[in-house]
């Protein structure tokens, strides 16, 4: 794959997406370089000036106030990156350290930063040659990630660890493989390295992709327990959808189309209710609120990927700094709450799906699916494990980004909490690979008591790969092993190949 060039100014989600998965090398534009070179020398004559700038010549924080002399810039910039290193346990995935990274220095390439080239460099070198810090996940408050992408400065001026081939090492191990010497921090180095909201866009990037897979999934589950039901089609036809003008809706209800297409749905049936509950009249509305939602993301994660976000910006032009206010998330944050509670309406209607799939009132079926009554219980108990399930849910979903306290001595009285909020979208989305699971488990069973009709182009090569996974329930088993298989063949990307070789 040929380098990705960055020049703090075209950096699109699909590009972000083959650095972080595909592991897409990156190159440094040479006009953006001449930038932040351009940027650093404002720092310099500033300094020599005696100008007062704050990460320069003053402390952070609290500690606006504080003056030091050139001599102490290096000794400075390392104890800022050491005192900054903070949080807890987990740590971040290598995908969204690669996001982080990655986003960091095209940011940086904007030319705002005053951060050195050679340290734009070593971001450049991490990112080709597989070195990723080691990033706690839980610290940041999201007015800039500084507590935890310090530990990406730890690991660039010689200390903490990093994944690196696969295994966990020090980063002086992994630098010194790769010929990488350590950093030298210079002026404003330290505080560019940490002032930055990478982790948390870095999370919203990752949840991004993992949602944009999972509406297929969920469309293909959705439709599968609809053939299951004997259900209606009407509610996804073209015309209707046309009318209401719902982005998200229209989509949502053509992809089922595709899905559907050739199934025995399309025939009429007598014994077929003309209308069928909410939950399944309208799932692709439902779905097509999380992709607005989605949609909301994307727009702004796509103008922050290219945008500074430092504090002090500074002028080139004018060869002037000035205090700002660029690296406030909170659009960001309410976006991800708002796709939060979306994904919440997802696993409610999953919830009742699976009630209505178990209920011979609804689907002239056995109750709970049981292949022998009487004699199997089949899936009656399971109701317990989704249901809490989408609890967890809505627990997850209740927003974080208006909890803060005034820190720094009052000085950072607000905050949006932006890795928060996503990591708790992250976790509601691993939810619903479960409870998408659990409805497949459900839609295919209620398909083979139908004698197996026929199916959808989509469906019913999902039908056949699933049942390689997980057989049909003849008798009473340990339930939570097909739970768990369920899952996998989402979480592996099973269910998602299918899709995609189904559609081709």
């Amino acid at each position: 794959m040929n380098a990705l060039v960055l020049n703090g100014s075209s950096l699109t989600l699909e590009k972000l997406r083959q650095v972080v998965y595909d592991r897409r090398p990156v190159e440094l534009d040479a006009r953006a370089m001449e930038r932040a070179a351009k940027a650093r020398q404002v720092l310099f004559d500033m300094a020599a000036e005696g100008k007062p700038v704050y990460g320069l010549n003053r402390g952070v924080g609290w500690n606006k106030d504080k003056e030091f002399d050139q001599d102490f810039f290096e000794t400075y910039n390392r104890n800022l990156i050491n005192s900054h290193s903070l949080g807890i346990r987990p740590y971040c995935s290598v995908e969204e350290v690669r996001a982080m990274m990655c986003i960091r220095l095209n940011t940086a390439l904007c030319g705002c930063t005053g951060i050195s080239t050679e340290i734009l460099t070593m971001y450049k070198e991490f990112l080709n040659r597989g070195i990723h810090p080691r990033v706690l996940q839980r610290g940041s408050i999201g007015e800039g990630d500084i507590s935890t992408l310090s530990l990406i400065g730890q690991t660039m001026i010689g200390s903490g660890e990093v994944e690196y081939k696969g295994e966990i090492v020090s980063s002086t191990q992994a630098m010194s493989a790769e010929g990488i010497p350590p950093a030298s921090l210079g002026p404003k180095d330290g505080l560019s390295i940490v002032s930055s909201n990478a982790q948390g866009e870095s999370m919203a990037a990752v949840l991004i992709y993992a949602v944009e897979q999972l509406l297929e999934e969920a469309d293909a589950a959705f439709c599968l327990s609809l053939e299951g039901l004997n259900g209606g089609l009407q509610p996804l036809g073209e015309k209707v959808n046309a009318l209401r003008g719902l982005n998200g809706q229209k989509i949502s209800a053509a992809r089922c189309r595709q899905f559907l297409a050739g199934s025995y749905l399309e025939q009429p049936d007598p014994n077929r209710a003309l209308q069928d509950p909410l939950s399944f009249r309208c799932a692709s509305a439902v779905h097509g609120s999380v992709i607005d939602a989605l949609d909301f993301i994307k727009h702004h994660m796509e103008i922050q990927l290219n945008a500074t976000d430092d504090n002090p910006c500074i002028f080139v032009d004018e060869g002037a700094t000035s205090v700002s206010q660029n690296f406030e998330t909170t659009t960001l944050a309410l976006g991800v709450e708002m796709l939060s509670a979306a994904l919440n309406h997802m696993s409610k209607n999953i919830c009742y799906r699976l009630i209505h799939l178990a209920d011979p009132a609804f689907t002239g079926l056995t109750r709970f699916l049981t292949p022998a009554e009487v004699k199997t219980i089949a899936y009656g108990t399971i109701q317990k494990v989704y249901t809490v399930l989408d609890a967890e849910n809505r627990m997850l979903a209740t927003p974080s980004s208006m909890d803060f306290i005034a820190v720094a001595g009052s000085i950072e009285d607000h905050a949006s909490n932006l890795p928060l909020a996503a990591a708790k979208a992250l976790r509601i989305v691993d939810n619903l690979r479960y409870m998408i699971g659990i409805e497949i488990m459900h839609g295919a069973q209620a398909v083979d008591l139908r004698k197996k009709p026929a199916l959808g182009r989509v469906t019913g090569p999902v039908f056949e790969t699933y049942r390689r996974v997980v057989p049909y329930l003849n008798a009473d088993r340990n339930l939570s092993l097909d739970i768990e298989k369920s899952y996998r063949f989402i979480k592996d990307g099973k269910l998602f190949q299918a899709i995609r070789e189904a559609r081709r």
